[in-house]
């Protein structure tokens, strides 16, 4: 029988904390959608203070936010926007900014470090001399911290290059920042000097600073003004939503400083991981809250067996194909919970029996 668990499937399983929803009870709410919303005001402007930016829009979700920001920059059917064949946006968004925008995507291979060469990107920027038969380059995509290789992280030096190729060449940058927060406490950056040469950013609420849902774009005033009306295009113009926008508050001022525990207890659990006979982790890749786990062939295992067998002693986890294992971790894990854990990964690799939470 299941008494302990221990969810590390992604960091937006957290639940709402009790500061979080009282004042989620007590929150000053108006009709977002008529722009009076006061809770909402508050966060916007917040937003866009830390992230350097004119102006913020709070959107429903990351996805969404993501693709309102694409279409704000690309807004001419059949433009072209440059992104890394490993992003966010690129696999798990539905191919949403192709099939409701008309975008079309232009891949570069992301590297280990979740980076793509800057003379790969300039590359894929389209000569305009050839614009009768090719797309527009519109818009380069980046993604901070960079989810699909680990949660590493972007330097500013790298952003800025990759900044003054946009300039140069024309497109705009568009930064997926739904971990942002954690890149900055990673690098020691502030979160505005990370996004300076983007023209706007996502920015997740409900991933590593753990509010309940949401998510903000920011940007200039003029970027946020059409960001806002395609926001009611696609359905996500929300009512007296200051009642999301005060749990995500109360995780701006509570949650970003818990980050470097998030990151620490990555890190231990990937050395422990990476000590067992039969997994491997690249434990030089833990910069942020993720690991992914590699299952070795002779190990006797898969990644949906030992998920499966992690599931009785209580661990969730999240299989990445068949022989890799994703764990992310959040602020409602203690150290407790991590040691726990590393000892469940020993246990059902070697196969004994469940004794869960003792």
């Amino acid at each position: 029988m299941v008494t302990r668990t221990v969810d590390l499937r992604s960091d937006t399983v957290t639940k709402p904390t009790e500061t979080m929803r009282v004042a989620m009870a007590n929150a000053e709410v108006d009709d977002d959608v008529l722009g009076r919303d006061p809770s909402c005001f508050r966060l916007e402007e917040e937003m866009a203070k830390i992230t350097g930016k004119e102006a913020a829009l709070f959107v429903p979700s990351g996805t969404m936010g993501n693709l309102i920001s694409v279409l704000v920059h690309c807004d001419i059917r059949g433009s072209e926007v440059i992104l890394g064949d490993n992003s966010h946006i690129h696999i798990y968004e539905n191919g949403g900014i192709a099939t409701l925008g008309g975008v079309h995507p232009r891949t570069v291979r992301n590297n280990e470090d979740g980076t793509m060469d800057i003379d790969l990107i300039e590359a894929a920027i389209r000569d305009p001399k050839g614009e009768l038969v090719y797309p527009t380059t519109r818009l380069i995509c980046l993604e901070n911290s960079h989810g699909n290789t680990g949660g590493r992280c972007l330097s500013v030096e790298y952003t800025e290059r990759v900044g003054e190729v946009a300039k140069q060449h024309g497109p705009k940058l568009h930064i997926d920042g739904a971990r942002i927060f954690n890149a900055s406490v990673a690098l020691g950056v502030p979160v505005d000097r990370l996004v300076r040469a983007a023209d706007s950013v996502s920015v997740c609420l409900s991933k590593g600073i753990g509010a309940p849902v949401g998510s903000v774009i920011v940007g200039s005033n003029s970027f946020i003004t059409k960001a806002r009306r395609l926001r009611k295009t696609l359905g996500g113009g929300m009512r007296q939503v200051g009642i999301l926008c005060a749990a995500a508050l109360v995780a701006l001022h509570e949650n970003v400083e818990k980050l470097e525990s998030d990151h620490k207890n990555a890190r231990f659990l990937a050395d422990g991981l990476n000590e067992i006979k039969g997994l491997r982790v690249d434990t030089s890749s833990v910069e942020t809250n993720i690991i992914y786990i590699e299952i070795e062939e002779n190990s006797g295992t898969t990644a949906a067996k030992l998920s499966k067998d992690l599931e009785e002693y209580g661990i969730l986890i999240m299989p990445m194909g068949t022989s890799r294992l994703r764990v992310v971790f959040h602020h409602q894990i203690s150290d407790s919970d991590v040691r726990y854990t590393l000892s469940c990964f020993e246990r059902a690799v070697a196969g004994e029996p469940n004794e869960n939470g003792n």
